[in-house]
């Protein structure tokens, strides 16, 4: 096992290099050469062939017939691992008071497909960014909540009068404010469940909220403690930060039990 770790360790060594992953990345894209690299990447012809040649006896790239390099089985594997590294090194200091919570070891291996999105604080610009992807849905809601701002329900109900689909799964232990079972009645929200336009869930305790339509998505995460958090939050429009939260989404979904009113108290 020790053998394993210091083999290892040597293919971590071979990564540790700013050019090399860029070398890596770019043969992700397509085949090259040193001295073609080199000059897209803006370095010596020098240091890129010694890269390549590191890079070519680690068995992470491979030398074709016509000359060009190309990334092995390996070396492709190896760069759909670096985006987690990514994600996680970038929101370090976010993750020192937040955790994945109740998501399964499945979707954290996964987190890399997070990795393009845009982080962002602070109530207000969460409630605007929340309203934009109500307001940009042509087709669908989908959410996971832990709670229900009041000012949040209206645009979403006019979006489903428009006929976008409404589906969410709610937590029992959901903060609802004072008014919501009026402003609903009033919006005709029971109509809209009548008509097929909205389907409910419950889940037992929700921590990690989530938010999106076809084609954009966010997640929050919870606190260290536990608790839901949608004071910041992780937004982006990138397919595969959106096949994440979709695919989530259905985990929970499908897990969740038939939503009854009578388990929440305003």
């Amino acid at each position: 096992m020790t053998d394993l770790f210091d083999e290892t360790a040597n293919y971590v060594l071979d990564l540790a290099s700013p050019q090399r992953m860029q070398i890596l990345f770019k043969l992700l894209e397509k085949t090259s050469t040193p001295t073609a690299l080199a000059k897209e990447i803006d370095a010596t012809k020098q240091e890129v062939h010694r890269n390549f040649t590191r890079l070519e006896e680690s068995g992470l790239i491979e030398k074709k017939t016509d000359g060009k390099y190309t990334l092995t089985t390996f070396g492709q594997t190896v760069c759909t691992q670096v985006p987690s590294l990514v994600f996680l090194t970038q929101n370090r200091t976010y993750f020192e008071e937040h955790n994945f919570g109740e998501i399964p070891h499945k979707f954290k291996m996964r987190c890399g497909q997070l990795a393009a999105s845009q982080h962002v604080k602070g109530f207000s610009k969460i409630m605007e960014q929340w309203k934009n992807v109500y307001k940009n849905s042509d087709d669908y809601i989908y959410e996971i909540l832990s709670e229900v701002p009041l000012d949040l329900i209206e645009p979403l109900i006019k979006k489903v009068k428009k006929g976008v689909k409404f589906d969410y799964v709610f937590s029992e232990s959901a903060v609802v404010p004072k008014g919501r079972k009026t402003l609903l009645k009033k919006l005709g929200f029971d109509k809209l469940i009548d008509d097929g336009l909205i389907q409910r869930k419950m889940a037992k305790n929700v921590q990690t909220v989530l938010v999106m339509n076809e084609k954009e998505a966010c997640i929050m995460f919870p606190t260290v403690d536990g608790e839901a958090d949608i004071s910041e939050m992780f937004y982006s429009e990138d397919p595969m930060f959106h096949e994440w939260c979709l695919d989530y989404f259905r985990y929970c979904w499908y897990g969740s039990d038939v939503f009854k009113e009578s388990k929440l108290k305003e």
